[in-house]
């Protein structure tokens, strides 16, 4: 057999091309991670789109479900919007493998950083927890006017982080879940009926009886009052100048408004009907004239 002269291949070996092989190392690289970067960027994109669909996907299956048995559009919203956050979060730990990073590599630094991040997150994450807590004890629901956090307005949405209220004057306010469960709720659409305190004053010569009656008449006769319990109307305060009647009446909640303008402008008109009394003229006496009881007896 021939033999292999090593010393010769030793003395070939540093006039090799180091530069083209580095190069050419570079490149494979730079298209392998190219590759995985175009593929990454697709799956992201993808996570997007099959969240909206998935959470699509729920609304529409509660709704063809509310079509049969009616249900909380509280709990549509909420579950929409918690598998749309679970289909990212499984997006992005997919992108990231793509990329490279391991998912024991992940979970290790979460774990590692988990009390860091609790702290990072506390308040997203109490947000999360308020979230379910409202979901499960009902404190108010889609489409209740309620007040909280210093804040009145119907809501439209309950997610995951956030509860979304439309004012009156249709302004859209997002309030943190933690600070609405620790705040004091006022629903004001929890209960059909309500009852409206009136407060009137009136000046302190009005003649109250004639007035008092005629109010008494018109509530009897207004079929949105409801007469159990009666309606009540009675004074509750006197100064020098004025004073207040309160009338006290139980409606349906969707009456409230036009029924407080009516009781008041009712009050304006039996008011203004009462003739004003005046006290009477003291008669003009003749000069000379003397009252015989001023007479002296002698």
């Amino acid at each position: 057999m021939p033999s292999i002269d090593l010393s010769a291949v030793s003395r070939l070996i540093p006039h090799a091309d180091t530069r083209g092989l580095v190069a050419a190392g570079f490149i494979d690289k730079a298209s392998q991670f190219g590759v995985d970067l175009l593929v990454a960027g697709i799956i992201l994109v993808g996570t997007f789109w099959a969240a909206g669909w998935s959470s699509s996907l729920v609304r529409g299956g509660f709704n063809r479900l509310n079509a049969r048995h009616p249900t909380d559009p509280t709990v549509t919203g909420f579950f929409s919007s918690l598998v749309r956050y679970v289909v990212i979060i499984i997006g992005l730990v997919a992108v990231l493998q793509q990329l490279g990073v391991k998912t024991a590599s992940i979970l290790a630094v979460l774990g590692a950083a988990s009390l860091a991040i609790g702290l990072a997150l506390q308040g997203a994450l109490a947000n999360m927890a308020a979230g379910i807590m409202i979901l499960l004890f009902r404190p108010y629901r889609v489409g209740d006017t309620i007040e909280s956090a210093g804040k009145k307005g119907t809501v439209r949405a309950l997610d995951l982080f956030f509860t979304e209220l439309a004012t009156d004057s249709n302004l859209k306010v997002l309030i943190p879940n933690g600070k609405v469960f620790g705040d004091v709720i006022v629903n004001h659409s929890a209960h059909g009926r309500v009852r409206l305190d009136l407060l009137f004053k009136l000046p302190v010569d009005t003649d109250l009886p004639p007035l008092m009656k005629g109010l008494i008449g018109r509530f009897e006769a207004d079929e949105r009052i409801d007469k159990t319990p009666e309606p009540r109307l009675e004074v509750t305060g006197m100064d020098k100048d004025n004073v207040e009647l309160t009338a006290k009446l139980w409606a349906g909640r969707q009456d409230k408004t036009a029924l407080s303008a009516d009781v008041m402008l009712a009050v304006r008109e039996l008011a203004a009907a009462k003739p004003e009394i005046r006290p009477e003229p003291v008669p003009d006496r003749p000069e000379g004239h003397r009252n015989p009881r001023s007479r002296r007896t002698a």
